[in-house]
């Protein structure tokens, strides 16, 4: 296998009171592309970095904002992130969100830390009548902090014009995932992607 996505919820939290963020964590980590929440359009993109920086990819979400800064967000996942991209060891707890739904102790597994700075390189895809269509687009994990309380491994991402971006992103319907990779090499997932490949490309830029 190239790569997978798992279901990694909600029958895992209910049948076998576990949540399997830490281990998809430790299979990126080990060059295993492991996407979230069965999301096959996040685990192709995933797969595309990791063999283009040739260092882990992650799923994360578009989250918060980040204060006042229009070109800052939080991105963010319950723990899927390589622990070479990270600061240094996450922490393994119950899931705050399955704790709250089905019971305290039901999602041993996620896995708390923060993403580490460096420069980034994005992308995500979605299908439209068979075919695959993708975005993509650079930027940078910052230093900043995080609120304590902000469960999960996140970090904050600097992107040029990222309120343009996320409104593209948005009304052409790709969903909440975004994958990411350590590095500038959108240039060569492009290469690959339109010359290669053929797939169509989503413009995110002006």
């Amino acid at each position: 296998m190239d790569c997978i996505a798992l279901r990694c919820w909600d029958e895992m939290e209910q049948y076998f009171g576990v949540s399997p963020c830490v281990l998809l964590s430790e299979l990126n980590d080990r060059g295993i592309v492991a996407a979230c929440e069965l999301d096959i359009c996040n685990a192709i993109p995933m797969f595309a970095l990791q063999l283009a920086s040739e260092k882990p990819s992650m799923c994360l979400d578009w989250n918060n904002n980040y204060g006042d800064d229009e070109n800052k967000c939080i991105l963010f996942h319950c723990g899927p992130v390589a622990q070479r991209l990270m600061t240094g060891k996450g922490e393994v707890t119950d899931h705050k969100m399955f704790a709250k739904s089905y019971g305290e102790g039901c999602g041993w597994g996620c896995n708390e830390g923060r993403i580490a700075a460096f420069q980034m390189t994005f992308a995500s895809s979605k299908t439209d009548n068979g075919k695959l269509i993708f975005y993509t687009g650079q930027g940078e994990f910052t230093n900043d902090e995080i609120e304590k309380g902000f469960f999960g491994c996140g970090g904050v991402a600097k992107i040029a014009d990222l309120q343009k971006k996320l409104v593209k992103i948005g009304k052409n319907g790709y969903r909440h995932h975004v994958s990411v990779t350590s590095g500038h090499v959108e240039k060569a997932v492009l290469e690959a992607f339109s010359t290669y490949l053929k797939y169509d490309i989503q413009e995110l830029e002006g």
